[in-house]
């Protein structure tokens, strides 16, 4: 699992409310709920917050928290 998609679990989100309420289909929001190597649009990021009613920076904190810049020399 993704943690976009960990995020949406530990929400009690379900994909079919948010699909519907975004436009985002069923089955992007589950491959961007298990596939690692997909990539998260700040359009859908931007969406699923409005949907579920948070602030964007919520879902890109947590799913970008991992993040770290590179030590600068």
């Amino acid at each position: 699992m993704t943690t976009f998609g960990d995020y949406l679990s530990k929400k009690s989100i379900k994909k079919a409310e948010v699909s519907r309420k975004t436009g985002i289909s069923t089955a992007r929001l589950s491959e961007l709920s298990h596939n690692e190597s997909t990539n998260l649009k700040a359009e859908e990021l931007y969406l699923v917050a409005l949907a579920i009613g948070v602030k964007p920076s919520e879902i890109l904190n947590n799913v970008c928290s991992h993040l770290k810049l590179k030590p600068t020399k």
